[in-house]
């Protein structure tokens, strides 16, 4: 990505890898919250295009001082992360709404997509050009080579989009057995990027090798990917000028740091995941910090916690712990039923296998086995539906999350990383246009469960068919705040992003562009409460400073919504298959990790709004 952004020059990919494995490798063992994934992100790569072009338009820098004068602009960086940290500054987490994290992840996947098809940053539309750098009058760079190359990198980057989006749905194909559609749904990203990879070798032979046009990267081992290596020897040929103006880029770049890595944190320790071990906010950002200033001392872009890797490690932990508990309690349930035991025997053995495989106290057990005891001691009271307690069905639905806190899967994480600096003679053969696909496919995938661009897509359903959106998994605020204060909300957040978005098109001052989301803090806590009741602001973007008035949500408009009669699906039911736990958190979550807010049944008394129907 970074080679991208930079352009000839910032042929940076195995800078990138090392930077992903050292970083890793520190906070695995250092950092305060081992779930949290660190890589070189989006906003690194961003800003690094902005300190690029500032220093190759000027003489005195350009590319041979560039590094040099990044490295600067991390001690800085560095400088201001420690102390936010030793200054608590992640008290101010809670300022932070909905909204801001809508924004930035928005714009995060506007600039890639945006960066992915301009040819100035080597997008697919530079595919049908020279390189940068490049003799156009080559004949390897003649017309027709130049219009196969881009014809193909328009084949391979929507190939690699398409079959990557289709991959993900795999769980639900009703071809193959269990384990293979679980393989695709997981891994078919990257087996999408290799399958494609390969297929552009089968070019006819009698066009030139460079065509489709693959990575460019020096080998860990060459002299260009070793000179990085001695910029704190000599950080000191940046002129002074630039040494202290560099402080000014590393405001923005710490903050954006700060809000990232937070977010991430964030994100990875929902408190839907019922975690035990304590958050470290302050202590990470130091270990950030930290981090920041021995990557800019030896010419590596820093690496902080990345979104969506973060929280889908901690659901991946989840699903493990989840049913490891799950089959040791239903062989345990089922052995009692057998000896025709009590309800109050059977939960007690449910409950003893779960103090054991949880480690926890049978307090905490008793509060977290809550709903299971409800099933167990209520089946044959009329409780449950069926009457009868079914281990399988009732313990895969009740159980509580559990997510298996170490430390191990975050240091192999990085490890790998660094393993395969030593695989760049394979690494190269990637056409640049599987890549452009593959971050396309990022950012688009990161677009559901964002409710920014949800309520923008509620926006262009016709008023007769937004019944259809509560028969699905939906978010609360379309049941209970009207559909025009929905609209007048998600219009001003628009107009807000795109004025985000315009920053960045700023040559210079682009590097601005985390400025308006720090000032979202302040239009969201004085401004918004004006125009808006708290309680649908409380809906559409609550934050934790608000206090809603009791009984506000028993005022809001009391009208039964009869939703249209479902088509007979009776036939479906006779062949419908018990989904696995891995399918039931991907029904709880995001395509990013996050957990959804689950509404009641859609055959229940629901709360509507009579301008909706």
């Amino acid at each position: 990505m970074l080679q991208a952004r930079l352009g000839c020059y910032g042929r940076l990919s195995v800078e990138t890898l090392a930077s992903t494995a050292i970083c890793g490798i520190i906070h695995s063992i250092f950092g305060g919250q081992p779930l949290l994934i660190l890589g070189v992100a989006e906003p690194t790569v961003i800003m690094y295009s902005y300190l690029y072009r500032f220093a190759n338009g000027r003489h005195d820098l350009g590319q041979q001082l560039f590094l040099f004068w990044a490295g600067w602009v991390c001690v800085w960086t560095a400088f201001l992360l420690i102390l936010l940290a030793i200054f608590n500054a992640c008290t101010i987490l809670s300022k932070f709404t909905r909204i801001a994290g809508e924004h930035f992840g928005m714009l995060i996947a506007v600039l890639f997509i945006q960066q992915g098809a301009d040819s100035r940053a080597e997008g697919i539309l530079s595919e049908f050009e020279a390189p940068d750098g490049e003799n156009s009058n080559s004949e390897q760079y003649n017309f027709q080579l130049l219009y196969i190359n881009g014809l193909l990198g328009v084949i391979f980057t929507f190939g690699v989009l398409f079959t990557s989006w289709r991959s993900r749905g795999a769980r639900s194909w009703r071809f193959g057995t269990g384990w293979f559609r679980s393989l695709i749904a997981d891994y078919g990203v990257p087996l999408m990027v290799v399958a494609w990879s390969a297929m552009s070798f089968t070019v006819p032979g009698n066009i030139p090798s460079g065509v489709p046009r693959r990575l460019v990267s020096p080998l860990p081992w060459e002299p260009a990917s070793l000179k990085h290596w001695t910029v704190m020897k000599d950080i000191a040929k940046v002129p002074p000028v630039y040494i202290f103006a560099a402080f000014f880029p590393a405001i923005m770049i710490a903050g954006l740091y700060f809000f990232d890595h937070s977010v991430a944190s964030q994100l990875a320790q929902q408190k839907e995941f019922n975690l035990k071990k304590p958050s470290a906010y302050h202590y990470d950002i130091f270990v950030l910090g930290i981090m920041t200033l021995i990557c800019g001392l030896i010419g590596l872009p820093p690496s902080n916690g990345v979104l969506p890797q973060s929280p889908m490690h901690t659901k991946s932990l989840a699903v493990l712990k989840r049913q490891i508990i799950r089959k040791k309690m239903v062989k345990g349930t089922k052995q009692c039923l057998k000896e025709n035991a009590s309800n109050s025997m059977v939960y007690r053995r449910m409950q003893e296998i779960f103090i054991e495989m949880d480690s926890t106290s049978a307090i905490s057990a008793a509060e977290d086995l809550k709903d299971l005891k409800d099933a167990v001691l209520k089946a044959d009271d009329g409780g449950n539906k069926d009457g009868k307690f079914d281990p399988e069905k009732h313990i895969e639905a009740l159980l509580p999350v559990r997510v298996n806190e170490q430390r191990v899967t975050n240091l192999l994480q990085p490890v790998l990383v660094g393993v395969s600096l030593l695989a760049m003679p394979i690494i190269k053969k990637i056409p640049t246009s599987v890549l452009w696909g593959y971050f396309a496919y990022m950012a688009i995938d990161s677009l559901p469960g964002n409710q920014f661009w949800e309520r923008m897509l509620l926006l262009f359903i016709t008023p007769s068919r937004r019944y259809k959106v509560l028969e699905g998994a939906h978010a609360s605020f379309v049941e209970s705040v009207p559909f025009r204060t929905i609209a007048v909300f998600t219009l001003l957040q628009l107009v807000y992003f795109l004025i985000c978005f315009g920053v960045t098109w700023i040559p210079i001052a682009g590097i601005m562009f985390p400025l308006p989301f720090f000032l979202l803090i302040s239009i969201r806590q004085h401004i918004l409460p004006k125009f808006f009741q708290i309680v649908h602001l409380h809906e559409l973007d609550a934050a934790e400073y608000e206090e809603i008035p009791a009984g506000t949500y028993g005022r809001i408009h009391d009208m039964s919504f009869k939703l249209e009669q479902m088509q007979n699906h009776s036939g479906d039911e006779d062949t419908e298959v018990e989904p696995c736990g891995q399918e039931i958190l991907d029904e709880m979550s995001t395509s990013r990790g996050e957990l959804k807010l689950r509404s009641r049944s859609i055959t229940e008394h629901r709360q509507v709004h009579p301008n909706e129907v």
